[in-house]
């Protein structure tokens, strides 16, 4: 059986709903996330990140295991709390709300989770765990309602009203995510973030997911905070792209500029990793590999966080930290090809704080979160 192929935005032209408006659905800015650990003192999830996601917009966000993608996922969803800068969804500073602004919350915003196995309880049937959401919720007035429901919302990701009938441990992968993407659309949220929703999956099924959230979000005018490691499999679906180092925003831009003309030293390695079916492109690839291992978050290096492992690192790359530039459009953090590209960056005294001090390993003024990272 030959493997589905994507049938998503790489396909044609992305206009519509995903392409974002000057109206966010939400936003972060200067956010930080340190966790206190025992023996290993702070670990820096995220220092100093700001983003924006606009209505109907999609947003890739890349990076290595470690670099904080999942912790600004549960910064969006209000599942933590941030130290310092502002989370806002639709408007609200998550900071702000109380329990029953954190239940309003649900319908604005949902999580799909990377493991499809472990996000299901195991002594549930399916249409009863899809069914207590909307009868917690109180979106439902009687059982037959829920019931219909469920079958809608099944039907909605592909599944039979059958499965309804069944527990988690008689689906395969694919199945289960599409369960649990259904549990997410149960509430009708306007922002879906999508932590890894492919990497456990099989390969033959993985495309099959993405074009079902492509649908989906035409579809419903939903907008997605895609998160993945894989550049190559966040380009077929995202409008812009992030991508992530160590705790940071390294580069940012449309889905061409940073999938197709990358310009950071770190986004060009995960380019290069992206599998292409030339065994030659793949030789010589081997020999650009990055070098080392991501640093332990704990101690992040001073300067540029990527210069112990970059080719092109310089003095200025492991004092000085650098700022993302220019102000708007394709934005990357680099000394180096900012220098090269003759992008005019804020002086140190423009700089903002967070850049200037904490985000070389000084610590923060805000409080901290004194319990060890889940």
């Amino acid at each position: 059986m030959a493997e589905p192929e994507f049938v998503g935005p790489l396909s044609g032209s992305r206009s519509g709903p995903g392409t974002g408006t000057a109206e966010s659905i939400a936003e972060m800015t200067g956010v930080v996330k340190h966790y206190r650990t025992r023996g290993r003192g702070e670990v820096h999830a995220l220092d100093g990140v700001t983003l924006t996601v606009g209505r109907g917009e999609v947003l890739g966000l890349v990076g290595e295991s470690g670099c904080g993608k999942s912790t600004a996922a549960r910064l969006l969803t209000g599942l933590e709390r941030a130290d310092a800068g502002t989370v806002r969804v639709d408007g609200q500073d998550l900071a702000a709300l109380d329990r029953a602004g954190h239940r309003r919350l649900r319908r604005t915003v949902q999580l799909v989770f990377q493991d499809p196995y472990a996000s299901l309880d195991p002594r549930q049937r399916i249409g009863d765990a899809l069914a207590e959401v909307l009868t917690v919720h109180r979106l439902v007035a009687a059982r037959t309602a829920a019931r219909a429901r469920v079958g809608e919302l099944l039907e909605m990701v592909g599944l039979l009203p059958a499965t309804a009938e069944r527990y988690p441990h008689q689906l395969s992968g694919g199945q289960r995510q599409r369960v649990g993407i259904a549990r997410a659309l149960s509430l009708q949220p306007r922002l879906l973030v999508l932590d890894e929703p492919v990497s456990a999956l099989d390969v033959s099924v993985r495309a099959e997911i993405v074009n079902l959230l492509d649908r989906l979000r035409r579809e419903l005018g939903l907008a997605y905070v895609f998160i993945s490691h894989d550049l190559g499999m966040v380009r077929h679906l995202a409008d812009r792209i992030a991508v992530m180092y160590l705790g940071q925003i390294v580069e940012t831009g449309s889905w061409e500029q940073v999938s197709d003309r990358p310009v950071h030293p770190y986004t060009q390695a995960l380019h290069r990793a992206v599998p292409v079916a030339d065994p030659a492109v793949e030789y010589r690839r081997a020999g650009d590999a990055v070098r080392g291992e991501i640093p332990d978050a704990a101690r992040p290096p001073a300067g540029c966080r990527f210069h112990p492992r970059c080719p092109l690192a310089e003095d200025v790359c492991r004092t000085e930290v650098p700022v993302l530039a220019p102000p708007s459009g394709h934005r990357f953090a680099c000394h180096v090809r900012q220098r090269e590209l003759g992008v005019v960056t804020p002086t140190s005294a423009e700089r903002p704080a967070d850049a200037r001090g904490r985000l070389s390993g000084q610590p923060a003024t805000a409080s901290r979160s004194t319990g060890a990272r889940p």
